[in-house]
């Protein structure tokens, strides 16, 4: 099992993008572990976690909240976990972001590391330290940044990976493409769902290309003063959306990468909104849809990405070059109206 250090500003990650997670044993000492996983993985693979110390959270974006993390640091109370304790995180991108906030919190930081069972969360959720809750409405407005000790990948799990959350997942993968990575936007077009799902080295290849994609964005700028803001591509307005309709993560940056294109055509000159449109519709993301929208700006202007009236809005010069746009919020709100 072969490991790569990353090293980030005041602490490193070690990474196993080919893994198993009984390799476990060879990284940490398991006395001291407690897993949290959800329902949905822990049903699938129960094998995994027997004889050890499991939290089992009931899954979906609805459970990200602070009840949850209460009710886990309770158990660990009851665990009589301590500082010496590792928290591992193994399931999508809720698993990884509780797992994380609650190791920042308990005793003032514990060590935690991340087995992601997701495709979503292998290229995006598990990478860069960003752990957080919901609150209401507004996604991850509480949370941290720190880092996990480690990453290990196993791809073993997303053979009980339903289709949908591959869609989910591939959000992420097109929207890499469309701020950082022209060559792999075109693999994207040329491709399918099939040709990633029969082959597996061609995979691995690719939600390594995105691992490490994101994590140089984030080795440049950890705490988001400045490129680490284009990972938002999307997510300004596909937040505001995700929670208020019930979409999964996925689908709500879809059509959020939809309508920044769009936005993007009045503001930076963009002229391949069709091209991203054709691929998010190849791989089975929605990109338009109906809402209220002043009900939407309302939830969207509490962005962390705001900043006092103006908001730093991810667009695109082209496809492969993500930039940061600053807009009034009161343009961004005349822009999102006049919106078909």
């Amino acid at each position: 099992m072969k490991r790569f250090k990353i090293n980030f500003s005041n602490s490193s990650t070690d990474y196993y993008l080919v893994g198993d997670i009984a390799n476990l044993k060879k990284i940490i000492v398991f006395k001291d572990v407690v897993f949290i996983t959800d329902e949905n993985v822990f049903r699938y693979h129960k094998q995994k976690f027997k004889g050890r110390n499991t939290i089992v959270l009931k899954p979906g974006e609805e459970f990200k909240v602070q009840a949850t993390v209460d009710a886990i640091i309770e158990q660990l109370i009851a665990m009589e976990a301590d500082r010496k304790t590792t928290l591992i995180g193994v399931g999508g991108g809720v698993v990884t972001d509780i797992t994380g906030y609650v190791a920042s919190v308990y005793m003032r930081g514990i060590k935690f590391g991340f087995v992601p069972t997701t495709i979503l969360a292998m290229v995006d959720a598990s990478i860069g330290g960003k752990n957080g809750i919901d609150v209401g409405v507004y996604k991850n407005l509480v949370g941290t940044i720190r880092q996990p000790s480690f990453i290990l990948h196993d791809h073993k799990f997303l053979n009980t990976l339903p289709e949908t959350e591959w869609i989910n997942g591939f959000a992420e993968i097109v929207k890499h493409a469309c701020i950082k990575d022209a060559a792999l936007f075109r693999q994207l077009e040329e491709n399918s769902f099939k040709t990633f799902q029969k082959k597996k080295d061609t995979l691995r290849d690719l939600i390594q290309r995105n691992t490490v994609l994101k994590t140089k964005v984030v080795q440049g700028d950890e705490f988001e003063k400045g490129e680490r803001r284009l990972l938002n591509f999307g997510h300004t307005l596909g937040h505001a959306l995700e929670n208020q309709y019930e979409l999964s993560h996925g689908q709500a940056i879809s059509i959020g990468m939809t309508y920044a294109c769009h936005i993007s055509e009045q503001l930076t000159g963009f002229k391949e909104t069709s091209r991203v449109v054709n691929v998010l519709n190849k791989y089975g993301l929605p990109t338009y849809a109906s809402f209220d929208k002043q009900k939407v700006f309302e939830v969207l202007k509490m962005d962390k990405k705001r900043e006092r009236k103006e908001m730093n809005y991810i667009l695109l010069s082209k496809i492969g070059k993500g930039i940061i746009q600053t807009i009034p919020l009161k343009k961004l709100e005349q822009i999102l109206s006049e919106m078909s």
